[in-house]
């Protein structure tokens, strides 16, 4: 290879078994790179995003994990070992997309690690977030793994050569937890602005849109509990799925297309979250669209959400705050302007900065 020949670049991601924002970020890195493989623990495409069917997908062995696709916590005993076992990757640089698994996958002596962090372990770090909506027994499980899964977290974390975080709050934790000062390189927004969209029936002129899984930590509930002493106004949840014990102004719609999501973000009152985000890619998505955001002031929404310009806060997490917050939010709202603090993540903007973090990382 010459000295101005690109690396050649491989990416990695925990599991690819979910839509949510850190697999659009991990599908945005592979393209800005010109990575031709994506290395991850299962691969499961008709529940991801279809841009990875562009790039060779190389998969754990682990038949124990393919079985578990529907749910990858209850492989938490498993991923280690089975990402600890992969092949070492040959490759100029490796970039590791990790919320806690890929960043422990081996490497030959030449290859370059650049992890780009999305939060150390939830489950190890801040176990009282993950396990809020487990059970018992779940809970129990967890805490007998914490020491030996903690161990290969560290030794895994020590391995990378640069740790890139998605947010300052993400930075801080990277620097308590492993004692390693991350460069912070925000994601980029990924959705097409530009593509279809298709109207969802059902849905009133006027909503507020929530975009979400069904986890604790995501605050989706506190939202649902806060719409049902609000009958006059509508939430609608993407990533939940509809259930009869949801109050009648709370419309869930469990996955939809990119082309439904289009329409929803380009329609709504505003995107909100309750959610203790580790960046949190809604509330800019819906910003692309000149809709507001109205989310927590917590984690990584502080990075992407410019109070009174792209958004409002909510300082407590409470039913009343969110209550009072929805029935004062204004109605008028500067679009250009919160197009424009969008912009702040485009991709174009993403990938420069991604390559001077990469080169960087060569050069060590």
């Amino acid at each position: 290879m010459t000295a101005s020949a690109s690396p050649v670049t491989i990416v990695a991601h925990d599991y690819l078994t979910q839509r949510g924002g850190a697999e659009r970020v991990a599908l945005e890195i592979a393209r800005q790179l010109g990575a031709r493989e994506i290395i991850t623990s299962v691969f499961d495409p008709a529940n991801t995003f279809h841009g990875f069917d562009e790039f060779t997908i190389t998969e754990s062995t682990s038949r124990a994990l393919h079985s578990l696709r529907g749910d990858m916590r209850w492989g938490l005993p498993l991923l280690a070992q089975a990402w600890s076992q992969m092949p070492p990757v040959d490759a100029d640089v490796l970039v590791c997309s990790s919320s806690g698994w890929a960043h422990g996958l081996p490497t030959t002596e030449r290859t370059k690690k650049v992890v780009y962090c999305h939060n150390p372990a939830r489950w190890l770090y801040q176990r009282a977030d993950y396990v809020t909506d487990q059970s018992l027994p779940v809970r129990a499980l967890l805490a007998a793994l914490t020491p030996r899964l903690r161990s290969w977290d560290q030794r895994a974390a020590q391995s990378a050569q640069l740790y890139v975080a998605n947010s300052v709050s993400v930075a801080a934790r990277i620097e308590r937890v492993y004692g390693i000062r991350a460069e912070v390189l925000h994601p980029p927004l990924s959705i097409d602005v530009t593509g279809p969209r298709d109207a969802v029936p059902g849905v009133p002129d006027e909503y507020f849109l929530s975009v979400s899984r069904a986890r604790g930590y995501k605050g989706t509930s506190l939202l649902i509990d806060s719409f049902a002493r609000m009958p006059e106004r509508t939430l609608v949840i993407v990533g939940v799925q509809p259930s009869p014990s949801l109050p009648r102004n709370v419309l869930a719609l469990g996955n939809v297309s990119e082309a439904h999501l289009r329409w929803l973000y380009a329609h709504t009152r505003a995107l909100m979250s309750m959610s203790h985000e580790d960046f949190g890619l809604t509330p800019i998505e819906a910003n692309a669209f000149g809709r507001p955001a109205l989310v927590l002031r917590a984690g990584g929404f502080l990075d992407s959400t410019v109070e009174g310009v792209s958004g409002l806060f909510i300082d407590d997490e409470t039913v009343d705050a969110v209550i009072t917050a929805v029935r004062t939010f204004p109605a008028e709202w500067n679009t250009e302007a919160i197009r424009a603090a969008a912009e702040r993540f485009s991709p174009a903007s993403f990938a420069h900065n991604l390559r001077e973090v990469i080169a960087g990382a060569r050069a060590l």
